[in-house]
């Protein structure tokens, strides 16, 4: 708890150059986490998706067809944050 107060201190004087660091802190950070939350998401679908077709073949086509929309549309949320952080970057 006492590491915060110099930080909190520096914070009242800021200047352009802290709201450069802090704004490309958020960008890397940001970027990252949507790297990380879209390869969970699209290791989880991979799994279930695999253990639905062992458990019904049958039906291995269709739930490999919502798989693959399913992974899509991770990929461009993940796509779109990864943009986003790198607009911040580069505006700083």
């Amino acid at each position: 708890m006492h590491t915060i107060f110099p930080l909190l201190q520096a914070v009242g004087g800021f200047t352009r150059d802290y709201t450069g660091a802090w704004a490309l802190l958020g960008a890397g950070i940001g970027a990252g986490l949507a790297a990380i939350g879209a390869g969970i998401g699209i290791g989880r679908i991979g799994g279930q998706a695999s253990e639905a077709i062992a458990r019904q073949p049958e039906a291995g086509g269709q739930i490999r067809g919502q798989a693959i929309v399913l992974a899509a549309l991770i990929e461009g949320v993940a796509l779109f944050a990864v943009v986003v952080a790198m607009l911040i970057l580069f505006k700083f």
